[in-house]
């Protein structure tokens, strides 16, 4: 329970990921691991056959457990990225055209959504109509771009360097009440995996 009061007082809401098609459960599997592991707390996704995609549970090693994750229908990705920047945030979005940043140029200590495109076309057009900036990392040899969980994990953690350079870590960004009711929350959970796993008696 302490160690589940201190991440929820680690967590950064406003620094979100949204996947938008990324079809592969694996690769969805490691970007919820780096979510989990730069702070983020919200995550979101959207396939175009709207299947709910499986966890591996061997690539999260749990992280899964301490992530929301929300899958968005593909007839809704359009407005929930528009109820995003309403709501003042900033959306990245991971794609090569001329007026890219490189994602070390942004500001991440602003409320931000991440969005990467999927393994083979990148983000959908769409998607793409809703960016604020798109972002590239810069490469230097013959291929354009990283797996997308790569890159999600580069993205997320140049974030959580500027966020820790802020001192955005070290107080909390949830209130007690929101800290309260996912502790309740995750508490149930855990209480769930080690009674699976026959640590606790029923």
């Amino acid at each position: 329970m302490e160690k589940i009061e201190t991440i929820l007082r680690r967590k950064q809401p406003e620094l979100q990921l949204f996947c938008d098609n990324v079809h592969s459960s694996q690769n969805i599997s490691a970007i919820l691991r780096s979510c989990d592991g730069a702070g983020v707390l919200h995550f979101a996704y959207s396939v175009n056959d709207d299947q709910t995609l499986r966890i591996h549970k061997t690539i999260t090693q749990g992280a899964h457990r301490w992530v929301e994750r929300k899958r968005i229908d593909t007839a809704d990705k359009t407005d929930f990225l528009k109820k995003k920047k309403e709501n003042g945030y900033q959306i990245l979005v991971t794609h090569i055209d001329e007026g890219a940043l490189s994602f070390r140029e942004v500001d991440y200590t602003r409320p931000t959504v991440i969005v990467m495109g999927n393994e083979k076309d990148g983000v959908s057009k769409e998607v793409l109509a809703q960016a604020d900036h798109t972002i590239i990392i810069p490469m230097m040899g013959m291929v354009q771009s990283l797996n997308v969980s790569v890159a999600s994990a580069l993205i997320l953690f140049e974030a959580q360097r500027q966020r820790e350079a802020a001192g955005m870590y070290k107080r909390a960004r949830l209130s007690e009440t929101e800290r309260n009711r996912y502790k309740a929350e995750w508490i149930r959970r855990d209480m769930i995996v080690r009674r699976s796993k026959g640590w606790i008696m029923a």
